[in-house]
């Protein structure tokens, strides 16, 4: 049995506008975002760290690459709800890719699901800054 090819970094943004276009409206799609947070895998309390935390989020978000440049890994937590839920589309989209494909693939999924205008501008600025970590990563990883 040969596995299924795992879904590009675009094909994970197409099925995430697909899933966020079957809800009708924004009450149903923040349900969702914190459904898809609470599904996040378990954050060890000890990396909880200043080293690890994105600045830039008024909530509190962690962040912890792994990998080489064939295939980065992030782990990543929050202390809310709905930031928890960006974070799982993150991961979807960036995590476990190579470095090379996690820096040439923008987040356009944020435009696509209406993610831009109906976050807060906190919270924006806070996907903004784990975006921004994620691709420094990448591109360090990259340059070494």
């Amino acid at each position: 049995m040969s596995h299924p090819q795992e879904p590009t970094a675009a094909e994970a943004q197409t099925a995430i506008a697909d899933e966020f276009a079957f809800f009708g409206d924004w009450t149903e799609r923040y349900q969702y975002l914190i459904d898809l947070g609470r599904q996040l895998p378990a954050f060890p309390e000890q990396d909880k760290t200043e080293e690890h935390r994105v600045h830039g989020c008024q909530s509190m978000v962690w962040l912890i690459p792994s990998g080489d440049a064939s295939r980065l890994h992030f782990a990543a937590a929050s202390d809310s709800a709905i930031v928890s839920g960006l974070i799982a589309l993150v991961l979807r989209v960036y995590s476990d890719r190579p470095a090379q494909e996690i820096v040439d693939t923008q987040p356009d999924f944020v435009q696509q699901i209406g993610l831009a205008k109906h976050l807060s501008p906190t919270r924006s600025n806070g996907l903004a800054a784990m975006l921004a970590r994620i691709k420094a990563h990448a591109s360090g990883v990259l340059a070494a």
